[in-house]
C-alpha cells in the first residue's frame, strides 16, 4: 500500500469557550482552515478528491459539517465530503479515513481536520418542555391551550446544558472529570503532581509562543459581521502561571476528596484544524515535499470509567502495526485531557503489571520520556476543542519533528465513552 505523506497542515487560534471566537459557526471556523491550507499548500481545489472533517458536536445548521465548511472554502461541488465523530479523538479519526481512502486507490489527494465550538454548542430543554409545546401546539381550542399554558412550570424552563451533557458518558454514568479522579485514586497520584504537569503546560506554550514555535502552526482568524477583533495566537495559556496560583483552586468534580481542578484539566476551547494528504507518489510526481508520513493508527476500547488510559490500549497496537518500540519514538504529543490522565498513562506504560493484566503482554509498552512529551505544552494550556485535537496532535507532532530532525514520532488521546487512539509519524 502507499505511504501517505502529509504535505502541509494549519490550524486557528485556540480560544476559551465564550471568549473571542465565541461569534464564529464552527463551519465557518472549519472553513478558514481548509482555506488557508489549500493556499499554503498551492493547490487547486479541483485537486482534492475528498474532504472527511471530525467534530465531537456538529451543530443542527450543518450535521454534516465537512459538506458544508468544503463548500464554503470553494471546494467544488464535485467533491464528496463527510464528517466522523469519535469524541475527543475525530479529528484524528478524520486523517485515518482519508488515509484509507488513498490506500485503497479511492482518493489521490484529501484534506483531513477537525473542529469544534464549544461556545456554540446549544442549551436544551427538558422533555417535560418539550413534550408540552407538542401539546400546545396540537391543541385545537382555546381552552386546551390556556389548560396546556398553566401546567407549565418553573422546573420546565430549566435549560440542560448541552457540553455537560456532551462531557458525561451515560454508560459508566460519569462526567470526564469524575473519570480522571478514578483514575488519580487508583494510581495514588497526588495534587502537587498533578498541578507541577500543569504549571509545565503553560510554561512550555508560553515558551513556544515566544520563540515562535507556533507561529507558522497557526493562522490569522478575522471575526464576522464588522468585530474588529483579530485573533492571532491562542488565549489559554497564562503566562504568569504558579504553583501557589494552582494551589488555591478548589478540586471540582470530587469537591470533598478531590485533586481534580480547573487548573489541572484541560479548557472548554473553540478551534479547528485540517491537513492535506496525498499519496506519496502522487506527492513527488508534483513536486511537492511532504513534511512527514503516517506509518501507522491503532484505537482501543477501555473501561469508560476509566477511559483516560486509553493512549496505553492504542498505542501498542499502532507501534505494532509500525513495526517499532516505544524506545524507537524520538517525540511525543499525548493530549492533557487533564494531568492526572496524563500521569496514569505514564505509570500504565511503563508497568509489567498493567502490561499483562489488559495488554496480554508479558513486557511493559515503555517508558514515557517527559523530555520529549508535549515539549510545546499541551491541552491544559492551550484547550481541548474536541473534535479538532487529534488534528492537532498531528499537526503540532509533525512540525516539531520537521525542527528537530526525528524519524519517528507518536501522537495519542483518551477519548470519552472509554477508547484510546494513537498515531505513528515518521520523517525518512
Amino acid at each position: 500500500m502507499p505511504r501517505i505523506a502529509i504535505i502541509n497542515g494549519v490550524r486557528s487560534p485556540f480560544t476559551k469557550f465564550n471568549t473571542i471566537q465565541k461569534d464564529i459557526k464552527a463551519s465557518d471556523l472549519a472553513r478558514y482552515v481548509i482555506r488557508e491550507v489549500m493556499e499554503r499548500t498551492g493547490i487547486d481545489a479541483k485537486r482534492i478528491d475528498h474532504v472527511v472533517f471530525g467534530c465531537g458536536g456538529p451543530p443542527a445548521d450543518a450535521p454534516n459539517i465537512a459538506r458544508t465548511s468544503a463548500l464554503k472554502a470553494g471546494i467544488p461541488e464535485s467533491v464528496p465530503a463527510y464528517t466522523v465523530q469519535r469524541n475527543c479523538a475525530a479529528g484524528m479519526q478524520a486523517i485515518t479515513e482519508a488515509c484509507m481512502m488513498i490506500q485503497m486507490g479511492h482518493a489521490t489527494v484529501a484534506i483531513a481536520g477537525g473542529v469544534e465550538s464549544m461556545s456554540n454548542i446549544p442549551l436544551f430543554f427538558k422533555k417535560s418542555f418539550q413534550n408540552k409545546m407538542t401539546d400546545l401546539s396540537r391543541a385545537k381550542s382555546i381552552w386546551t391551550k390556556l389548560k396546556i399554558a398553566a401546567s407549565f412550570r418553573p422546573r420546565d424552563f430549566t435549560p440542560v446544558i448541552g457540553v455537560a451533557l456532551g462531557l458525561t458518558d451515560t454508560y459508566c454514568g460519569l462526567n470526564m472529570g469524575e473519570t480522571a479522579e478514578v483514575l488519580a485514586k487508583k494510581y495514588g497520584i497526588t495534587r502537587i503532581q498533578q498541578d507541577e504537569i500543569a504549571l509545565r503546560s503553560h510554561q512550555r506554550v508560553t515558551a513556544a509562543w515566544e520563540q515562535d514555535l507556533y507561529k507558522d502552526e497557526v493562522m490569522t482568524v478575522f471575526n464576522p459581521d464588522g468585530n474588529p477583533d483579530i485573533i492571532l495566537e491562542d488565549n489559554g495559556h497564562r503566562t504568569n502561571q504558579t504553583m501557589d496560583a494552582l494551589a488555591k483552586l478548589k478540586p471540582y468534580f470530587d469537591r470533598q476528596f478531590g485533586t481534580v481542578t480547573p487548573g489541572n484539566s484541560s479548557q472548554l476551547t473553540d478551534g479547528a484544524a485540517a491537513m492535506v494528504l496525498m499519496d506519496e507518489e502522487y506527492a513527488f510526481a508534483e513536486g511537492y515535499t511532504p513534511k512527514a508520513f503516517v506509518r501507522s493508527w491503532g484505537y482501543a476500547g477501555n473501561d469508560p470509567s476509566t477511559m483516560g488510559l486509553g493512549p496505553a490500549f492504542a498505542t501498542p497496537i499502532a507501534l505494532d502495526r509500525a513495526g517499532l518500540a516505544m524506545k524507537d519514538i524520538q517525540l511525543i504529543e499525548l493530549n492533557e485531557a487533564f494531568a492526572a490522565q496524563v500521569i496514569a498513562n505514564e505509570i500504565a506504560f511503563s508497568s509489567k503489571k498493567f502490561a499483562q493484566e489488559n495488554l496480554g503482554r508479558s513486557e511493559p509498552i515503555g517508558e514515557i520520556d517527559r523530555d520529549i512529551l508535549n515539549v510545546n505544552g499541551g491541552a491544559i494550556a492551550l484547550g481541548h476543542p474536541i473534535g479538532a485535537s487529534g488534528t492537532r496532535l498531528v499537526l503540532t507532532l509533525t512540525r516539531e519533528m520537521e525542527r528537530r530532525d526525528c524519524r519517528y514520532g507518536l501522537a495519542t488521546l483518551c477519548v470519552g465513552g472509554g477508547q484510546g487512539a494513537a498515531m505513528i509519524i515518521e520523517r525518512q
